[in-house]
């Protein structure tokens, strides 16, 4: 049973590593809107599915790439990532905002009960993926590949792909720069100060409502750019794919302590790792089951994540 694991460890190991940075830039969306609005926006899973989509009409439709057994020409492929990730934050971001405008805006405007907006966020994501599986008659869309899936090195037998590498790095860099941006930016500032305290930030001059927007456009790119590394990996994508990226990353912020910018990166990467190693070991029919259970658990065992009490430090 364990073999597998043993004879492919530092493989998974990687693999996991790559499958957790997606799963944190994904979680990034739940754990931004929780911290300022203390709700779950469940429509995140639908924004990271409105990216795979993006990133595959850029590259197959305005680029005009085919599926081929080789990578690009050096130029065409910069150009054809660049677009690509950038098209798919760009896109991914504005349904984000539109999520927010539709779904939350008014009914806080209004003073409505947490329960309403919880009751249209989920609407509002029922309405994404029916619209996308009516476009595309449920259909999966293949991405070609535009980029050779070789190895550029090996590593106590682990392969490091061009593609699991350029995720690693690509993401790692993305996280580093929210995270820095969110502790010194003005904006960020402003972020933070409306999860400390709504009434005292908007007491002291903050737009609560340019805040709100600005958290949902910010959480919305990182699920673009995760959108962007999972298509690149994956080659495919559904209108129903972010289910269960969805809940994997769901899950990630809450072993972190959702509401918590780094708990979502140390939860993402755990959870990668946990999901690929559980895989070697039960198959990959288990990795839903996984990720469900380990959500159960964290729920009954530590439900404030494992960084919660600092995010419940910060809402004091």
């Amino acid at each position: 049973m364990f073999s597998t694991l043993i004879d492919q460890f530092w493989s998974l190991t990687l693999s996991g590593i790559a499958l957790g940075f997606i799963y944190v830039l994904i979680s990034l969306g739940y754990t931004m809107v929780y911290g300022v609005l203390r709700m779950i926006n469940f429509a995140n899973s639908e924004i990271f599915m409105f990216g795979t989509f993006a990133t595959i009409i850029i590259s197959r439709d305005f680029l005009g790439n085919v599926d081929g057994s080789k990578s690009l020409p050096l130029p065409k492929l910069i150009l054809t990532i660049t677009l690509c990730l950038v098209g798919s934050m760009i896109v991914s971001g504005l349904v984000s905002v539109f999520v927010e405008f539709v779904a939350y805006r008014r009914l806080r405007a209004r003073g409505t009960n947490k329960l309403a907006t919880l009751i249209s966020a989920i609407g509002i994501s029922i309405v994404l993926s029916e619209f996308m599986r009516i476009i595309t008659n449920s259909r999966p869309t293949l991405n070609p590949r535009v980029l050779e899936k070789k190895s550029l090195f090996e590593i106590a037998g682990a392969s490091f792909r061009i593609d699991t590498v350029m995720t690693i790095i690509f993401a790692a860099v993305l996280f580093l720069v929210l995270d820095r941006f969110v502790k010194y930016s003005r904006l960020g500032r402003a972020i933070r100060a409306v999860s400390m305290n709504e009434d005292a930030a908007k007491l002291m001059g903050v737009d609560l409502n340019k805040v709100i927007s600005a958290t949902f456009l910010i959480g919305g790119l990182m699920s673009g750019a995760a959108a962007f590394f999972y298509t690149l990996t994956y080659e495919n994508t559904k209108f129903n794919v972010g289910f269960t990226l969805g809940l994997a990353a769901f899950t990630a912020a809450v072993i972190g302590g959702i509401g918590n910018i780094r708990g979502a990166f140390f939860g993402g990467l755990s959870l990668g790792l946990v999901e690929v190693y559980a895989s070697s070991i039960l198959g990959t029919e288990w990795k839903s089951v996984t990720v469900f259970i380990i959500l159960v658990l964290v729920l009954v065992l530590k439900p404030n994540g494992v960084f919660g009490e600092a995010v419940q430090q910060t809402r004091a």
